[in-house]
């Protein structure tokens, strides 16, 4: 941890986090992470991995928060602030979570819930009154982080990742972004997905960049940061591009001027989480001049693909294999797809990967074959980049003997101006199948 947060040092005085006019410098955020750490060790020397949850929104406290659980060598568990009591149960319940910390409070459910599980709570302004002390040597080895899968196909599963992993994770984006001291992102993206934690959060802290937290997407809020020419980088779902498309064509043409000059200044605009539909890829061009780069990934691997920082992006594709990321296609008898232009199952290897999912070895043993993950998106390799089709048991229709991409006729069907929504299934029939 300390090798990927080097510029997390008491004489490190340039500005890390903006928060509502809240300025924190890296050495105070060292600072307030080294005694939260104090306080969650109490009379220990290390916490041994033991899961302490966050119930925190994006926020100065939700960073303190997160560092401070893995400086005192715990499993950092972030919960969803509008999941539901019942999807709470299931996250604290089968992560066995010894104690969570709040911002603000709970709600009486989530109260009687942790002491249903007797789960201790502890209020974030509080664990910051210990003097800092001795912490635990942290191995690249140890669990660090745990995330929740989407739960598509069965409930929730509790997804391991080590100090060792996040940081490989960390360095390819950083390498592959060209990320540095002298950039400045927003951070309003949900802080318990990867995308947030990772691609935003922690690649910014470890190259010495500037963090401007906002706790919830607010488009006009946004927008008019960046008006201000705060930002360097921005990366959001495509949902948020196209909020912010709305805002500006409702607004006066030296106002939409400016506002499409201020993304063009940015050096990079990415967009993931999601499928880009190629028509709000090529509005956001028109308007910004900014090419978005999409890339793939996933909370079991971090990012596996992107298209290249300097090179071409194209639409609809999500480029190449990141640095230190391995990437192969497999057909459904478990051979690797040779050359291009047949669709094949999304498997990789590389330092990246997770550990484990929690208390789940039969998961975690199906989920890979000879040292690959086995990631159940299908893609297609078109002169060198790929393309995801979508997800193996979801967005791939199997008609006529032909795989077709659910996603791919989405896309088609949103260039019609008339269609602001579609989704698309497969329907049983007698002679297609």
């Amino acid at each position: 941890m300390l090798d990927t947060f080097r510029y997390l040092r008491s004489d490190n005085m340039e500005l890390a986090l903006v928060e509502q006019g809240r300025n924190t410098s890296y050495a105070e955020l060292a600072r307030q992470v080294e005694c939260l750490a104090s306080s969650l060790l109490g009379t220990l020397t290390d916490l041994h991995e033991e899961r302490v949850a966050l119930y925190v929104p994006s926020s100065n406290a939700y960073v303190v928060t997160l560092l401070g659980i893995w400086r005192a060598g715990g499993i950092a568990v972030p919960l969803n602030v509008l999941a539901t009591p019942l999807e709470l149960e299931h996250y604290l319940h089968s992560a066995g979570v010894s104690r969570l910390i709040c911002l603000d409070g709970l709600s009486d459910a989530l109260d009687q819930l942790c002491r249903e599980l007797e789960i201790e709570v502890l209020p974030y302004a509080g664990l910051l009154e210990t003097t800092s002390r001795a912490l635990p040597r942290i191995t690249p080895d140890r669990r660090a982080l745990m995330l929740f899968t989407s739960g598509t196909t069965s409930k929730p599963k509790g997804v391991i990742s080590t100090h060792g992993s996040l940081h490989a994770q960390i360095k390819s984006l950083c390498e592959a972004w060209e990320w540095s001291a002298t950039d400045c992102i927003p951070l309003f993206l949900p802080l318990h997905h990867i995308h947030g934690i990772v691609n935003v959060l922690c690649c910014a802290l470890a190259s010495g960049a500037r963090i401007w937290l906002f706790p919830r997407f607010d488009a006009a809020r946004v927008l008019s940061a960046a008006n201000e020419g705060r930002f360097s980088l921005f990366m959001a779902v495509p949902t948020v591009y196209l909020k912010i498309i709305d805002i500006m064509q409702g607004q006066s043409e030296p106002e939409r001027k400016a506002s499409c000059q201020a993304f063009a200044a940015m050096r990079l605009n990415v967009s993931g989480s999601a499928a880009c539909p190629v028509p709000l890829f090529n509005q956001w061009r028109e308007l910004t001049g900014q090419v978005l780069l999409e890339r793939y990934g996933m909370t079991e691997i971090g990012m596996a693909l992107s298209n290249p920082y300097r090179g071409e992006r194209r639409a609809g594709s999500v480029g190449l294999p990141l640095p230190g990321v391995e990437v192969r296609l497999y057909n459904e008898k478990d051979q690797p797809v040779p050359g291009e232009g047949t669709p094949g199952e999304i498997r990789v290897r590389g330092d990246n990967l997770f550990l484990e999912y929690w208390n789940n070895p039969g998961a975690t043993a199906e989920s890979f074959r000879d040292g690959w993950f086995c990631t159940g998106d299908v893609a297609v390799l078109e002169q060198g980049y790929y393309r995801i089709m979508g997800r193996s048991s979801i967005d791939i229709i199997k008609s006529g003997g032909y795989k077709l991409s659910a996603l791919e006729i989405e896309g088609v069907l949103l260039e019609h101006p008339a269609i602001v929504e579609c989704a698309v299934i497969g329907v049983d029939d007698p002679t297609w199948g």
